[in-house]
């Protein structure tokens, strides 16, 4: 998992609280309807990043070390 697999999987789960906070999502089916915008929302900005970079965000890497990936976070911040 890189950097920003690890950002944007934030970038969804923070949209989705503040989406869900901010137009007050009861039940399932709102709270449903939020994760998938903070989703649509985090792949939007997925594919802006491709788009410029030109190369893909998501990785055959995985995170099964999670401290690894901190410290790569860290590491590459510091950078």
């Amino acid at each position: 998992m890189t950097t920003l697999e690890l950002v944007l999987g934030m970038l969804a789960e923070a949209t989705t609280t503040e989406l869900t906070r901010v137009h007050d999502a009861q039940g399932f089916d709102q709270n449903k309807d939020a994760a998938r915008r903070g989703g649509e929302i985090a792949g939007n900005a997925r594919r802006a990043i491709e788009a410029d970079t030109e190369k893909p965000v998501i990785t055959a890497e995985n995170a099964t070390d999670f401290s690894k990936l901190i410290t790569k976070v860290v590491d590459e911040t510091n950078n």
